[in-house]
């Protein structure tokens, strides 16, 4: 038996959102073994489940709400909760959105990681994929296939970055070394017109890649040469963990992003025969 897996102790950071622009602050504390993931509001005093059937909102990050209440740009940090395979967590704000801190996944690990792990008293489940499910919107295409472990392969293809491909075997160590650390990343000439709408007020040359008609403008932050196509694939850890447990499949994505992850999700569970349930 694999066991479910909890943080040892609370932690506290501060920071900015990426949309709101506003400071934030954030506690991630340890969760009663099988509540899952839970973003609560604390100044709205409200609690949202981490789950795709309440994802409200796809546009520049993956939104969940209940009510009124909502949480933004949650992907990253639910990406880093799958890399740790961290089952049950509070995510406590005073905010909209969690600080996006570096504009990757790493932040967030590490800060699970000083919170240190623990076991938990029932036994970790997955799903399954019995059959390959895939939805298509445009030239975006997503799919899950039937696989005896979790893998994910993404194919990109943007204006100055060109096209990229990455395939990752998921592990622990491989999702902090390869994954992880992949920032976040946008186009200076999108900047204006995503404030206008609320959106991106947060966005800095330290936490985001930003891009010209020449290319990545703050290269000193660039980690990879193919950072953007190893984003994406955190972009979809983060968007497949609000599945709710983790996933036995293969998660193949071409130029797909958070509408096409969360419909995937939503294709998945809506046929009973496409999974099947199995204790790790």
């Amino acid at each position: 038996m694999s066991p479910r897996r909890t943080i040892a102790r609370s932690v506290t950071v501060s920071g900015t959102a990426l949309h709101a622009g506003v400071p934030v602050t954030m506690t991630l504390s340890p969760a009663a073994s099988g509540s899952g993931v839970v973003f609560r509001r604390a100044d709205l005093n409200v609690d949202i489940p981490a789950r795709y059937d309440l994802v409200s909102e796809t546009r520049l990050g993956t939104v969940i709400g209940q009510g009124s209440a909502k949480v933004g740009v949650v992907e990253h940090l639910m990406a880093a909760a799958a890399g740790a395979e961290i089952d049950d967590l509070l995510v406590s704000l005073d905010g909209p959105e969690p600080p996006i801190l570096d504009g990757d996944a790493l932040s967030y690990l590490t800060l699970m990681e000083s919170a240190g792990l623990r076991e938990q008293d029932q036994p970790r489940t997955a799903i399954r994929v019995r059959k390959t499910v895939t939805v298509e919107s445009g030239d975006a295409k997503a799919s899950l296939l039937p696989d005896e472990s979790l893998s994910y392969s993404y194919e990109l293809s943007f204006p100055v970055i060109g096209e990229q491909v990455f395939a990752f075997a998921f592990s622990r160590a491989g999702f902090k070394a390869e994954i992880a650390p992949a920032r976040t990343f946008g186009f200076l000439s999108e900047l204006e017109a995503l404030n206008k709408m609320d959106m991106a007020k947060g966005a800095s040359l330290a936490n985001t890649l930003a891009l010209d008609d020449t290319g990545v403008i703050n290269r000193d932050r660039q980690r990879f040469a193919d950072e953007f196509v190893r984003h994406k694939i955190l972009d979809a850890i983060g968007d497949m963990a609000l599945a709710g447990v983790p996933l036995i499949a293969r998660f193949q994505g071409r130029k797909s992003g958070h509408a096409t992850n969360n419909a995937l999700l939503r294709a998945l569970f809506a046929d009973p025969a496409n999974y099947e349930r199995v204790e790790l």
